[in-house]
C-alpha cells in the first residue's frame, strides 16, 4: 500500500548534491532540512508533508517560469524533504549530518510535466534501458487539486470503471461509506492489462474545499498486468518501497538480506465513514494509460483479510530472522572462501610436486633424450639424402648398378662357371648378331 511520500526532484547522487550545493550556496553551508521547511526536529510525518506541498507548490517551475531564485528553493525544498520524509536517511542525517545520506541519493525522481521534449525523450530512453528513474505526481495536478477545481466522479462500491487516462493528468473518483463499512474496511485496486504505467493516488479533504495528496502507490508490473492497491483493513498494513535497482545490481547479496528492510507499515489503514478520493494518474512518457478501477468493502472477503494479517506477520518474522541469518552466512562465506582458495593452493601444489617427481624418474637413463623432428614428412621423405656422407649414397648406387648388370655378359663369354639366374628377361634386341663380316666391302 502507498506510503506518506510526496514524492520529489530527486536526482542521482553527483546531480542531488550538486542541486542542494547551488541552493545552499555550496555544500558547507547547505541549510538543514528542518530550517528550509520550516518544522521542528520533532515534527510528525504528517507536518513535515504538509511543509512540503505548500512549498513545493509555492516555488514550483510551473508556476514560476525560468526564475532561478524559485528553482533553486524548489530543489532546496525537494531534496530537505527527501531527507525527512524517509525514516532511514532522517535517522542518519540526525545522527552524522548530511554526509551520511549521500551515498543513498542514487535514484532519479522528476516531474515529467516540468521537462521539455528532449528532456522527456532522454528520460525515457534512460528508463527503457533499466536506470530507476521515479516519478512524481505533477505540480499542476496537485495545485488544482488543492484548489478544488477538478472534476470528480462517483465511484460505487464493487463497480469496476474501465477508462483512459492522458500522460501527466488524472481521474479523480469519490467513495461514499457507511460507518459500518469503515469498521469492515475498504480496498481500492486499479490494474492495466496494456501493462500501462501509473499511479494511484489518495486525497484527504481540506477545510477549503480542496484535496490534498495524503498517499500513492506506484504500478508494479506482475506478468502481463500492471496493478497497484490500497488497504484500509482496520489493522495495519504494510508496503514495499521502490528499492534501489543499481545497488542491487552491485551486491546480489547485500540485496537479499535488505529485501525486507523496506517493508513498512503505511500511514492510514482505517478510514472514516463519509466519502474519501481517490485519483488515476497517468504515469507514462508519451503515451496515455489504459486501466480498470474498482473500489470493494472488506466485509466480502472475510477469509482474505485474515490471510493478509497472517502472511504479513511471517513477513516481519522473517525479517527479524535475516539479520541474525546475515551474520551466520557472512561467517560462512568467508570460511567457504578461505577453504576454497587453500583448496586450489593445494591442488597447485601436489601438481608441481609430481611433475617434479616424473622427471626425475625420467633421469635415471644413458640413452640421450630422443630429438623428434618438427616435420613427419620430412622425415619420411625418400628423396632427399644426408648431407653429412654423399660418400656412402655413391656406393650404395654402384651396387644397385652392379647388380642390375649381372647375366648379361657378351657372347664370346667362354667361362665355365654357371651364370646366374637371369632376373630379368632378355629382350629380343640382344640377341642381334653384332659381328661384322670382313669379306664385304663397306
Amino acid at each position: 500500500m502507498a506510503g506518506s511520500r510526496f514524492g520529489s526532484f530527486k536526482s542521482e547522487k553527483g546531480d542531488s548534491a550538486a542541486s542542494a550545493a547551488a541552493a545552499a550556496g555550496g555544500a558547507a553551508q547547505r541549510r538543514d532540512p528542518y530550517d528550509v521547511l520550516g518544522v521542528g526536529r520533532s515534527a510528525t510525518d504528517q507536518e513535515i508533508k504538509s511543509a512540503f506541498r505548500r512549498m513545493a507548490l509555492k516555488y514550483h517551475p510551473d508556476k514560476n517560469g525560468d526564475d532561478p531564485v524559485a528553482s533553486d528553493r524548489f530543489q532546496e525544498v525537494t531534496f530537505s524533504y527527501n531527507i525527512l520524509s524517509d525514516p532511514d536517511k532522517r535517522r542518519q542525517y540526525d545522527t552524522s549530518g548530511f554526509e551520511a545520506i549521500e551515498s543513498d541519493s542514487q535514484e532519479l525522481e522528476l516531474d515529467l510535466s516540468s521537462l521539455n521534449t528532449v528532456n522527456t525523450v532522454f528520460a525515457a530512453l534512460f528508463s527503457k534501458l533499466g536506470v530507476p528513474i521515479k516519478t512524481t505526481v505533477s505540480a499542476t495536478v496537485l495545485e488544482e487539486a488543492l484548489n478544488g477545481s477538478v472534476m470528480v466522479s462517483q465511484l460505487q462500491l464493487g463497480t469496476s470503471v474501465q477508462r483512459k487516462v492522458e500522460k501527466q493528468t488524472a481521474h479523480f473518483y469519490s467513495v461514499d461509506i457507511t460507518e459500518k463499512q469503515a469498521k469492515m474496511g475498504l480496498v481500492c485496486r486499479v490494474h492495466s492489462n496494456d501493462k500501462s504505467k501509473f499511479k494511484l493516488l489518495y486525497f484527504e479533504l481540506e477545510e477549503n474545499g480542496g484535496l490534498s495528496l495524503a498517499l500513492q502507490e506506484d504500478c508494479v508490473k506482475t506478468g502481463k498486468v500492471t496493478s497497484a492497491g490500497m488497504y484500509f483493513l482496520g489493522f495495519p498494513v504494510y508496503r514495499f518501497e521502490q528499492n534501489n535497482l543499481a545497488a542491487a545490481a552491485k551486491d546480489s547479496d547485500g540485496a537479499f538480506f535488505k529485501r525486507l528492510d523496506s517493508f513498512q507499515p503505511c500511514d492510514i489503514h482505517e478510514l472514516k465513514p463519509g466519502t474519501h478520493f481517490f485519483a488515476v494518474y497517468g504515469d507514462n512518457f508519451f503515451k496515455s494509460a489504459n486501466y480498470t478501477i474498482e473500489v470493494v468493502c472488506g466485509e466480502s472477503f472475510p477469509a482474505e483479510k485474515e490471510m493478509l494479517r497472517n502472511v504479513e506477520a511471517k513477513i516481519l518474522t522473517k525479517r527479524a530472522e535475516l539479520s541474525k541469518f546475515e551474520s551466520e552466512y557472512r561467517e560462512v562465506l568467508a570460511k567457504f572462501t578461505e577453504m576454497t582458495s587453500k583448496y586450489t593452493q593445494e591442488m597447485q601444489t601436489i601438481d608441481q610436486l609430481l611433475k617434479e617427481r616424473n622427471e626425475i624418474h625420467a633421469s635415471y637413463t644413458s640413452n640421450p633424450p630422443l630429438k623428434r623432428s618438427s616435420s613427419r614428412n620430412k622425415a619420411k621423405s625418400p628423396s632427399k639424402m644426408p648431407k653429412s656422407d654423399p660418400e656412402k649414397h655413391h656406393q650404395k648406387e654402384t651396387k644397385v648398378k652392379d647388380h642390375c648388370m649381372e647375366g648379361y655378359g657378351s657372347e664370346d663369354d667362354n667361362s665355365s662357371e654357371k651364370k646366374p639366374k637371369e632376373r630379368f628377361p632378355r629382350k629380343k634386341w640382344l640377341n642381334i648378331p653384332f659381328k661384322l663380316d670382313r669379306r664385304k666391302s663397306c
